[in-house]
């Protein structure tokens, strides 16, 4: 094999074996060798057809998908050169590759133009779309012919891909790699032999960048193995890659197996400690082990975990960056085969390689076969020297710069790297980018990433960027969620956290100066920062003081992981993060936003929100997706796996109640059937002994029960401050009324043991379950109404913490809308005195009550003031809660 046209010419040979699967929301495209050599083969004189000539570039715009290999291949077939664009830069870089590449053809998705004539209204670009319709002139297929192909055979020296460098340091370079470089490169990775026959890849990188190109894509296909596409880069969605593909490979970089192995930390987590603790000392005893000997025990050890994850993965490849050893040495703990390594664009992309049984984990590998590495002398004052890199895989220099090609080579024709290292056994160390390299007025040389390693072990930092300023050295900080989530001064935590972790430093490597910005640092595909960014984001940081980890808004989408962006390019996504955006405008709206403890989002604060983006959105979730949402991620990521949410068709939740019987299962149902002899008289005897306890240790009282409807149900709506306000209500309910009563109680409380199901099951109180969606304990309420009981319906999302009433949640006048039933308000005093909100040890203190007029929803929502109806109902009765509330102090 000398060129990539001789990969692709071979690729029919495989027949109908699966070369590529693509995951899509419902459905999984598989397309065999046979049929991806054939679009190949048939696009190449169907290009050539046009106003194209060999070696011409063709623009690549889109995400990755079984089209886009096919474009790829067809371009490299007819001999044109595809320049491979990241669908996800920004516009001033993507308006330079467009000009600098000079390509005129361009394959893209009705996205990618709607974005391309968006930058440039008058380009010359003419699009080949790979998502249209069969119908549409601009469809890719149509570009197929069965003609022979006329293009001259490629020879090895001839360029075959044109990629740009991810700009870590300024705009993009081109780099033209030939058909010799990756093939070289390609031949080197086979012939290490760590694909094997019956591999299948999983890929979640893009194709744009050379690592996923090569790696990724070209070796399994020469290999004769399947490549895998996820749907996306969220982690349901790999999971359900790597499980239902069956995936035995997986080529990642190092932030995606952090997440990986964060992912798995929490999952056992949440089984409790003695799994935990079970977990980590299995994992330490298997590095160890791993460590020290050839041992392997974790394919055995954490065999169950496997089978939960990712059954059939058994390697795992790691590029783009340093992978550190640490977590090197816990995921081979854990089972896992690893491979890692080190190269560059311009390197096509492999320079050493770490094979798995003789890697060395805190080394960047041993050189592959026909590459030479050399150190360069060290520049005083540096202590280590530049890596230099010759072999058939280095390219022969960028597109259109000259000067910087000149710079990028030695005189005896070494390409230097830029990054700083040692040779020791044949393995390479790297200790830092010579770029990046900060040089102190007093001459210490400083290498960032050696401080940023140690700072980011604080608790209260999740990211840490180090730059110079005024000659000393500082640092920018993204704080941890522990930092905001304690309510103290976070910049306090923070200069704690630094000032314990430098002490592990050497002295000239300490922090002079740090800001703090809540946004996520700006980082390339693979992780690394765009450190050229840091200094502007720094002094912005420094400006705006303590306010800066106090901004307000949403995230802005050129400062989201590429990840982020990807998933937001789902429309039913993007609809959702707006809206969230409108509905929380006073907080920092970011993809890792907990809703629970940043936006308060809890208990009956579920069903309002579920409520109103389902109104709003028309996107609803079911009880498995809500049972999944911790984040703001996790929220748009359901949503964009959610059908429905059409533009301009929001499902409108009052219709849906009029069948409540149609949002409910028989076990929901269940809650509110008669509940039998038994559980009947149990019931009695505990409303009759709270009423004796109430009345004895806290000396209930009631005004205004004479407003109580007697002859139609009615919904209470109390203020909420205490456990003790259910059984203040209970105690003071006339005895007839008490028995045909309801009560909305909260899954995490009234349901969560055996004991207290069974209280909630003789009392009458059903599940308010966040899980089970926003409409579901809704209808559960209106069942109970409409069969003629009535209802006690906190309105508030939780108990208030400060004995304050809190804004009442739109749920309850959604419930008064869809039942034509009056709203009794009721002021609850002292029982907050008696038994605030974290105190398990009540004070016996009096307890009264104040009953207020009913009203309907009609008069409700006259009163109340929002933007919807259910929104004035709930503020309406908010306020007359309020009033009875001042009249019983003013007493």
């Amino acid at each position: 094999m000398e060129t990539l046209q001789d990969l692709i010419r071979q690729l029919g040979g495989h027949g109908g074996k699966p070369a590529l699967t693509a995951f899509f929301k419902k459905r999984v495209e598989t397309w065999s060798f046979g049929r991806l050599a054939g679009y190949a083969h048939r696009l190449a004189p169907g290009l050539g057809a046009q106003d194209l000539r060999p070696g011409d570039t063709v623009g690549l715009f889109a995400p990755n998908s079984p089209e886009w290999v096919a474009a790829c291949l067809g371009s490299i077939e007819a001999g044109m050169v595809p320049v491979l664009i990241d669908a996800q830069m920004g516009d001033e870089d993507l308006r330079h590759v467009v000009a600098d590449s000079g390509m005129r053809w361009v394959f893209t998705t009705r996205r990618g133009l709607q974005r391309l004539e968006r930058l440039n209204p008058e380009h010359n670009l003419r699009p080949i779309l790979l998502d249209a319709d069969p119908d549409d002139a601009r469809d890719w297929r149509r570009y197929c012919s069965a003609a022979e192909s006329t293009a001259a055979r490629a020879v090895a020296d001839d360029i075959a891909v044109l990629f740009y460098t991810s700009g870590t340091t300024g705009a993009p370079k081109g780099v033209p790699l030939s058909h010799r470089n990756l093939v070289a490169n390609l031949q080197a990775i086979l012939d290490l032999e760590v694909v094997r026959a019956r591999e299948r890849f999983l890929l979640p990188l893009p194709l744009h960048h050379v690592y996923a190109f090569t790696i990724g894509l070209l070796t399994p296909l020469a290999a004769g193995v399947p490549v895998i596409f996820p749907q996306s880069l969220t982690g349901p969605e790999l999971l359900r890659a790597l499980k239902e593909g069956k995936a035995t490979f997986l080529a990642g970089v190092p932030r995606m197996y952090e997440s990986l192995f964060e992912g798995i930390e929490t999952r056992v987590r949440q089984r409790g400690r003695l799994a935990e603790c079970l977990f980590h000392h299995g994992l330490n005893l298997a590095v160890a082990l791993r460590r020290h000997s050839e041992i392997a025990i974790g394919r055995s050890v954490f065999a169950p975990l496997h089978r939960e994850f990712a059954p059939d993965l058994r390697m795992l490849l790691c590029g783009g960056a340093m992978l550190a050893p640490d977590l090197a040495f816990r995921l081979t703990g854990l089972g896992f085969d690893l491979a890692t390594g080190y190269g560059l664009t311009e390197t096509s992309p492999v320079l050493t390689f770490n094979v798995p049984g003789r890697a060395r984990f805190d080394t960047a590998g041993a050189p592959l076969p026909g590459v030479e590495i050399r150190i360069a002398e060290p520049e005083p004052p540096a202590e280590y020297g530049e890596v230099l890199a010759k072999g058939p895989n280095v390219f022969a220099g960028y597109r259109n710069l000259p000067d910087k090609t000149r710079e990028a080579f030695t005189a005896n024709g070494f390409f230097r790297t830029g990054d700083l290292g040692y040779l020791e056994d044949g393995y390479l160390h790297l200790v830092g980018r010579s770029s990046e390299m900060i040089v102190l007025p007093g001459g210490e040389n400083i290498r960032p990433e050696y401080v940023e390693e140690a700072l980011s072990r604080g608790s209260y930092i999740k990211e840490a960027a180090v730059l110079e300023q005024k000659g000393r050295l500082a640092v920018l900080i993204v704080p941890a969620p522990a930092a905001t989530r304690e309510g103290g001064d976070v910049e306090a935590l923070i200069r704690k956290d630094i000032e314990s972790q430098s002490r592990r430093l050497p002295s000239h490597h300490r922090i002079g100066d740090f800001a703090i910005t809540p946004d996520p640092l700006p980082r390339t595909h693979l992780g690394k920062l765009r450190r050229f960014e840091l200094d502007e984001i720094f002094r912005t940081a420094k400006r705006k003081g303590e306010a800066a980890a106090g901004e307000t808004g949403p995230l802005p989408f050129e400062r989201m992981a590429p990840e982020d962006r990807q998933l937001l390019e789902e429309p039913n996504a993007l609809r959702i993060w707006n809206w969230l955006a409108e509905r929380f405008p006073d907080v920092r709206l970011m993809p890792d936003t907990n809703l629970q403890i940043d936006l308060g989002v809890d208990s009956l604060e579920w069903l309002s929100l579920g409520l109103e983006m389902g109104a709003d959105t028309g996107v609803e979730l079911d009880e498995e997706a809500m049972g999944r949402v911790q984040t703001v991620r996790d929220l748009v990521r359901e949503g964009a796996e959610t059908s429905g949410g059409a533009e301009g068709v929001p499902k409108d939740p009052l219709v849906r109640l009029s069948r409540p019987d149609a949002l409910l299962d028989p076990d929901q149902r269940r809650w509110i059937e008669p509940p039998g002899t038994w559980s009947s008289a149990l019931g009695i005897l505990l409303f009759g002994f709270d009423r004796w306890l109430m009345e004895r240790a806290f000396g209930v009282n009631a005004e205004g029960l004479d407003e109580l409807p007697v002859n139609q149900p009615f919904i209470l709506v109390p203020n909420h401050v205490s456990y003790l306000d259910p059984m203040a209500i209970a105690a003071v309910l006339p005895r007839e009324q008490l028995l045909r009563t309801c009560w909305a109680g909260f899954t995490g409380v009234m349901f969560k043991n055996a004991l207290m199901r069974q209280v909630s099951r003789s009392t009458g109180t059903f599940p308010v379950d966040p899980r089970r969606g926003a409409l579901a304990s809704l209808a559960l309420g209106v069942l109970a109404l409409r069969r003629g009981n009535n209802l006690v319906w906190f309105a508030e999302s939780s108990r208030s913490a400060s004995g304050e009433l809190q804004p009442f949640e739109s749920g309850i006048g959604l419930l008064l809308r869809a039942v034509s039933v009056p709203a009794v308000p009721l002021w609850i005093g002292g029982s907050y005195t008696a038994l605030p909100v974290g105190s398990w040890v009540p004070r016996f203190r009096p307890i009264e009550l104040r009953f207020g007029s009913p009203a309907t929803a009609e008069e409700l929502e006259q009163e109340g003031q929002g933007e919807h109806p259910d929104q004035r109902i709930a503020a309406a009765l908010r306020d007359r809660v309020a009033r009875l509330g001042s009249r019983a102090r003013a007493i």
